[in-house]
């Protein structure tokens, strides 16, 4: 008689390569990506209008990404591609759109960057104001001490400009349209969330038709021929887009809100590095103090929030055998 086969081993399921990277690996990485937007922003302005290498990157992402992703969209229902378009409208299109024309407008780099640092504290405002939950005392305290850190290193670029008035107000509502969409996407149940890579493919599709209308009423969306244009939109691209937003979405399905956008109070002084190498500009004491004081200022958000996420001791979850 023929004995069934036993298998002489467990099948092992394949680990998600997302939960084994370490969270602060993702974390660093996502500092270096999204400080690059700023140097890709600034080298771009040499070579070609904001609105056409902006429209351009999204193009190559969605194109590269398309073969990889063209599967799940299909089989996603479409109420769930509408909300996640929503999502990337605010957080790339509303974002970027806000930043740029501002300082089309007139409106200071160093003041515009200012604007899109205070991420972290309008996320916080929002969350207390608009959804009730309470943050503790100790968050606050780091997020202004951050705040404050961001403000010594972006202390010699702050002037103000010679635009009108309402343009300073377009930087703060990009800021917030970051903010509203981030709290939008922590707020979707599973089965609303989709996949990494068809995410960031259906964001860069939408936000493409917003920079090409936006481009189009100023002029030709035809690329510039030349190997600057060609470089900035690669850089913005691979960086920027792929990496910087891939991994903040990413590290956003780890952690909280609050602790991924008070990692960005340090993009100021690394996006002053990655200037220092590229562009040979100099370095002061302020970097190294508003480094260091936002370093402090995100310890405290991190320390903070991981003590109240530990479980509190409960009987009913005590392992079996031992008593409470």
């Amino acid at each position: 008689m023929n004995r069934p086969k036993t298998p002489s081993r467990r099948t092992q399921t394949k680990p998600d390569w997302r939960l084994v990277i370490p969270l602060p690996m993702l974390e660093a990485g996502l500092l270096l990506a999204w400080s690059s937007g700023f140097i890709g922003a600034r080298f771009s302005l040499d070579y070609a209008p904001v609105w056409l290498v902006v429209f351009w990157r999204c193009v190559l992402v969605s194109l590269v990404l398309f073969p990889f992703v063209i599967k799940p969209l299909l089989q996603t229902p479409r109420t769930v591609l509408l909300k996640n378009a929503g999502i990337g409208l605010l957080a790339m299109a509303g974002y970027l759109a806000g930043i740029t024309q501002g300082i089309a407008l007139g409106v200071p780099a160093g003041l515009a960057a200012l604007f899109a640092d205070l991420l972290p504290m309008g996320l916080a405002l929002l969350t207390a104001g608009v959804l009730g939950q309470r943050l503790a005392w100790p968050v606050w305290v780091g997020l202004v001490i951050g705040l404050i850190g961001v403000a010594l290193v972006t202390q010699g670029a702050l002037a103000w400009g010679n635009a009108p008035i309402w343009a300073y107000s377009l930087p703060l509502l990009g800021m917030l349209s970051l903010a509203v969409a981030t709290l939008w996407q922590k707020s979707l149940a599973p089965s609303q969330r989709m996949g990494l890579l068809p995410n960031l493919w259906l964001q860069c599709a939408v936000s493409g038709l917003a920079f090409a209308m936006a481009q189009g009423a100023q002029g030709s969306l035809a690329p510039i021929p030349g190997t600057g244009f060609a470089l900035s939109v690669l850089w913005t691209a691979g960086l920027s887009t792929i990496g910087g937003y891939g991994l903040y979405w990413l590290c956003l399905r780890r952690t909280t809100a609050t602790r991924v956008t008070s990692l960005l109070y340090l993009s100021p002084p690394i996006t002053m590095l990655w200037a220092w190498a590229m562009f040979d500009e100099p370095l002061s004491w302020q970097l190294a103090v508003g480094m260091a004081t936002s370093g402090i200022g995100i310890w405290m958000v991190v320390r903070t929030e991981a003590r109240d996420a530990l479980p509190s001791h409960n009987p009913a979850t005590s392992p079996p055998g031992k008593s409470a």
